[in-house]
């Protein structure tokens, strides 16, 4: 399985020989130190811990963590089945090869606090017939009969910033010296947002 952590730069085009305009998001992904390897007999499953560029200052535990590898932070672990990899060892963009399917693991842009209108798509109420100032309220969310609020029900509230996971992404080109992999469509995040990169091996990969 191969893994590594980046930074989402933007959205571009990608020709192919053919004449094919495809649209890609540029990532980039700077070389990786593999931080701790997980085992079954001591944490109970199996993963690689891996840490990135440097862009924050690291707490004491996490400092401590990484003192004897190069100045790392933005850890993050990835699940696998089995791993050959050992502390020290580096993960670079080069790993990957075109074709490659993967999954790209991002934060979604903020959006604040929004109503029902923007964030479930409701149409609101009519614009006239005395409903001044209720264009966009939501209305009735309960009864007298039924009681409490249902659980799960849509209304106005925080959207966004949250994880999201685009499934079957295609590695279109890499670019080792710049360090850049151009995935297939878009990814989610603003420009700059730390996204995780893993492929799809042991998945069922959709077929068109």
């Amino acid at each position: 399985m191969k893994f590594i952590i980046g930074r989402k730069l933007e959205m571009t085009q990608h020709f192919r020989d053919d004449g094919m305009v495809i649209p890609v998001t540029l990532v980039k992904a700077e070389p990786c130190v593999v931080t701790q390897v997980k085992n079954t007999e001591k944490d109970g499953y199996v993963a690689v811990q891996i840490g990135g560029e440097l862009v924050k200052g690291l707490n004491k535990p996490e400092a401590g963590h990484v003192k004897d590898l190069d100045l790392v932070s933005t850890l993050r672990e990835f699940r696998v089945d089995s791993t050959d990899l050992q502390r020290g060892d580096k993960i670079e963009v080069s790993v990957f090869t075109p074709g490659d399917k993967i999954d790209v693991i991002g934060t979604s842009k903020g959006h604040g606090f929004q109503g029902v209108v923007k964030r479930h798509g409701f149409h609101g109420s009519p614009a006239s017939h005395g409903h001044k100032d209720q264009l966009r309220m939501p209305g009735s969310i309960a009864s007298r009969r039924q009681g409490p609020v249902a659980k799960g029900k849509r209304m106005g509230g925080h959207m966004g910033d949250a994880q999201i996971t685009v499934q079957n992404l295609e590695v279109i080109t890499i670019d080792p010296v710049k360090q850049i992999l151009a995935v297939k469509g878009a990814i989610p995040g603003a420009r700059g947002s730390l996204v995780l990169i893993q492929t799809r091996e042991g998945k069922s990969i959709w077929q068109k």
